[in-house]
């Protein structure tokens, strides 16, 4: 081994903190940890967690396994009885200095109660990616019915603005031309803060204070949460990125109840024309929920048309997965084989979408982060790769780019004259 080794499971949150992670285990001198660092969101993300740890043992036989993140706060427990895990550390724990260079003689703790997210932190970047994560804001106060992430990341806690400021212009010092925004619930931003300033003040403020950040992105977002300095940002800021990912989970009003979403199919389609109509250019994506508690096929067939109708292009669909311990792992269940068939005509409805949108883009001119290997986005989240490409734009830079054509759901291109 090389240092330590992270596996890093879940959303950008994740990435982020893998990164901080990483740091303090490489500064006490930590090369013989293997980090599994889960996610809790499905069933099936804790499938693919075990599996990984095993993988591990087997890959490092002499490393000692270290089981973190949202599924290891939930049930320290399962994961210290795995045979192949030496320790299990919680969500409160795993950012703490001081817990990795303990690390080589504390036994296995129980997850202590969440706290505010640590602003004094910073990462100098991370590896592997063209652009950076930067958390401003940890857990979630509402209780949507099919959600366990409150459980392991507990309630919303908000990053003073300064701290993410600081750590955006550290970011830029050392090359990054994008910085994406992330928290559990992002729109949340603020509530718990003197003055109880909104995310779109935080964006304001930002791009004011850091302007020589060229690219500015936001994680997912909640509907029913986007203020409105945010929405005049979204409209007016050019260096703030033309693609939302929202939250939407379903496209039926009932089974949004039921979700305990605060949002209404309406308000998803006025969202997405409002904002539309002040910049065109603006792409959408959402997280869907196939399969929910009760969902028949009439409701089912409302979030399909969903996507049509509010033009949504980048979807992240799961099939429903029963969490222990949520209201609605208690509901009248679908039976798994039409969760997993509604949710493959989802993923097909945005593979169409996705097609549509790429072909729209061919002929015009786009500015691209060059990521690895010649590919990456445009500011609205298309995916390129660049013809031809030997090096030159190197990854981490932005590079204007003339698309040419579509192939296997990517746009192909040349860098502009």
């Amino acid at each position: 081994m090389s240092g330590p080794q992270f596996i890093t499971f879940g959303c950008r949150l994740n990435s982020f903190e893998s990164e901080l992670m990483h740091q303090h285990a490489a500064a006490a001198g930590l090369d013989d940890v293997v980090v599994i660092h889960t996610c809790a969101v499905t069933a099936e993300a804790e499938r693919q967690a075990r599996q990984a740890i095993r993988k591990a043992r087997r890959a490092w036989p002499d490393a000692r396994i270290v089981v973190t993140g949202c599924a290891a706060q939930i049930r320290p427990d399962a994961y210290a009885a795995m045979a192949e895990v030496d320790r299990v550390i919680g969500n409160q724990d795993k950012l703490r200095p001081e817990l990795w260079q303990s690390l080589r003689t504390d036994g296995a703790v129980k997850p202590e109660p969440l706290s505010a997210p640590s602003a004094e932190q910073q990462v100098d970047g991370l590896r592997g990616r063209s652009r950076a994560f930067v958390q401003v804001q940890n857990g979630c106060d509402h209780a949507c019915t099919f959600c366990i992430i409150p459980q392991g990341r507990g309630v919303s806690r908000s990053v003073p603005a300064g701290h993410i400021v600081s750590q955006i212009r550290h970011l830029v010092e050392r090359g990054y031309l994008e910085v994406v925004l992330t928290g559990v619930d992002l729109t949340s931003y603020g509530k718990d803060l003197p003055g109880t300033p909104s995310l779109g003040q935080l964006v304001k403020r930002i791009l004011g204070l850091v302007p020589d950040l060229p690219r500015l992105r936001l994680s997912s977002l909640d509907p029913a949460e986007l203020d409105p300095t945010l929405c005049q940002m979204i409209a007016n800021e050019p260096r703030l990125m033309p693609h939302l990912h929202l939250s939407v989970q379903a496209g039926h009003d009932l089974t949004l109840k039921r979700m305990k979403r605060r949002h209404s199919r309406a308000d998803v389609i006025e969202i997405c024309e409002r904002l539309r109509q002040a910049r065109p250019e603006i792409a959408f994506g959402a997280d869907l929920i196939a399969g929910f508690p009760t969902e028949t096929e009439a409701m089912f067939a409302a979030t399909l048309d969903l996507v049509a109708e509010a033009d949504l292009t980048y979807l992240h669909v799961f099939p429903y997965s029963a969490r222990a311990g949520t209201p609605a792992a208690r509901m009248p269940q679908v039976p798994k084989p039409e969760r997993k068939e509604r949710a493959a005509r989802l993923r097909a409805a945005g593979d169409r979408a996705l097609g549509r949108f790429l072909a729209r883009q061919v002929g015009t001119l786009a500015e691209m982060l060059v990521e690895r290997d010649g590919a990456g986005h445009t500011d609205a989240f298309a995916p390129v790769r660049l013809e031809h490409w030997v090096g030159q734009p190197a990854p981490g830079s932005l590079a204007r780019v003339a698309l040419e054509r579509v192939e296997a759901g990517m746009l192909i291109g040349q860098v502009a004259a």
